[in-house]
């Protein structure tokens, strides 16, 4: 059992005296020290929680002063204050104390793993998690019943008890046998990166449309993992991995849920119908359509805003725009100057491996993107891992089941970035716009850009 000793004892001996038959430790004792766990300090917010101690071993002891310690009275005492501590916790549940932890492959480069692991710290945050500590392991491969080796488990069930994490999330999908395994062992919940992301989506859904497809990617994402989880795992219990619309019915009878699931697709599939005669709509009125797409919390919402004078909910926080959003912008025309009207639309962000279950269920909303005559790419140039966020939208645009139409990049926060990143992105993108849709910085230069994008299409 790790760590669930009361107390623990250490002898040092002299190095010289009687010697055991067949070898062995020898010598006579010199010293001892008592070492014993700390309950920790929650109600400390002038340090951060990893540097407070856990621990503490006792200057050098005699045998005589040992035998003289009143080891029940000491126990009774730390019982007692790790109960209160607990109490504490317990008035405090509602936030998640998490444990994240990064398995490093060889097909993974150490720049794209350190920006994986950070974008995770983010998700958690931007969840209600708190996140106490980051492990990390190098393998070849991941362990198929536990992802991390048998001694990264015990080293992560260790840790889980010392900082008082009570959730641990990887970096990676996980299978519903990896995730029993690991919560038999480290005795916390334990799920992945996809599950983060479902609670956050559960979070912001608003609409009935957003909450139709988040239940909808819950269920499916859920239901081979229904069995396996003993109560004290319960889906029911609160936390990031519980919410949503869907919920309640998380538990319950495979039958059932496959149930819901086909009403729910019917839903979807009813919503798609809504949606594309909306589109045939203003197709029918001839004009132009352009979605807003790119990676989560680049900017996106705010430039819709900023373009259309709206009040579209725009926050610095991952996915804070689930439903797409339409407003009305005029352009000039690209030969005649002339003003010309536009149908804009602010889509869902992208992430970098943005989970099945969350495409398809978000498939009407999708569609926004593939039926839109033209594409408007926001970058955040600001963002360390810039360039590997373009390659995740144009991975996830080009599985689509249909090709989207050309798009325009266009790099915002150029207000937040240095001169050396600007000269290398004009270099890589020559054909992109600049922007910061804070600032309204560069938009006259988007809106021409936008009207010889859209005479291209006509044209085309």
């Amino acid at each position: 059992v790790i760590q669930r000793l009361d107390a623990l004892v250490v002898l040092t001996l002299t190095g010289e005296g009687f010697k055991r038959k067949g070898g062995g430790a020898t010598g006579y004792i010199k010293q001892a020290y008592l070492a014993h766990l700390l309950p920790t300090q929650t109600d400390r917010t002038d340090t951060n929680i990893q540097e407070l101690p856990f621990w503490t071993v006792s200057p050098p002891l005699s045998l005589d002063m040992l035998a003289k310690q009143d080891f029940i009275d000491l126990i009774d005492g730390l019982e007692a204050e790790f109960q209160r501590e607990f109490i504490a916790q317990e008035v405090d549940s509602d936030q998640d104390k998490v444990l994240l932890v990064g398995l490093k492959t060889d097909k993974i480069k150490d720049r794209e793993f350190e920006d994986g692991l950070a974008e995770l710290a983010r998700l958690v945050n931007t969840a209600g998690g708190l996140v106490l500590k980051t492990m990390q392991q190098k393998r070849s491969q991941p362990h198929p019943q536990t992802v991390v080796g048998e001694g990264k488990v015990q080293e992560i069930a260790l840790t889980v008890q010392t900082v008082g994490a009570n959730l641990v999330v990887f970096d990676r999908d996980l299978s519903p046998a990896q995730v029993r395994n690991l919560e038999t062992k480290v005795g916390v919940r334990v799920v992945d990166r996809t599950e983060v992301i479902l609670d956050i989506f559960a979070q912001r859904a608003q609409s009935r449309a957003g909450k139709l497809q988040v239940e909808l990617a819950q269920l499916e994402y859920t239901i081979p993992r229904l069995t396996g989880r003993g109560e004290a795992m319960s889906r029911l219990g609160g936390g990031i991995g519980t919410r949503g619309p869907g919920e309640t019915k998380l538990e319950t009878e495979r039958r059932a849920i496959n149930a819901r699931i086909s009403r729910l697709q019917k839903e979807v599939n009813q919503l798609q119908a809504h949606r594309s005669r909306l589109r045939q709509h203003r197709q029918s009125q001839e004009v132009p359509t352009v979605a807003i797409v790119g990676y989560t919390n680049a900017g996106k919402s705010t430039l819709l805003n900023t373009l259309t004078k709206s009040e579209v909910y725009a926050a610095d926080q991952l996915f804070a725009t689930l439903d797409p959003t339409s407003r009305r912008l005029i352009i000039p025309d690209a030969i005649t100057g002339k003003r010309i009207p536009i149908v804009i639309t602010d889509t869902v962000g992208f992430i970098h491996e943005l989970p099945p279950t969350l495409i398809d269920a978000f498939r009407a909303t999708l569609e926004e993107v593939t039926e839109a005559d033209a594409l408007l790419h926001v970058v955040d140039l600001s963002h360390p891992a810039w360039q590997s966020q373009i390659r995740s939208v144009m991975t996830i645009l080009a599985e689509m089941p249909e090709t989207p139409g050309p798009a325009l990049v266009a790099f915002n926060k150029i207000d937040e970035v240095d001169g050396d990143t600007l000269r290398f992105a004009h270099e890589e993108y020559p054909m992109a716009v600049f922007i910061s849709a804070a600032k309204a910085l560069g938009l006259e230069t988007l809106r021409q850009r936008l009207a010889q994008l859209i005479d291209y299409v006509i044209a085309s």
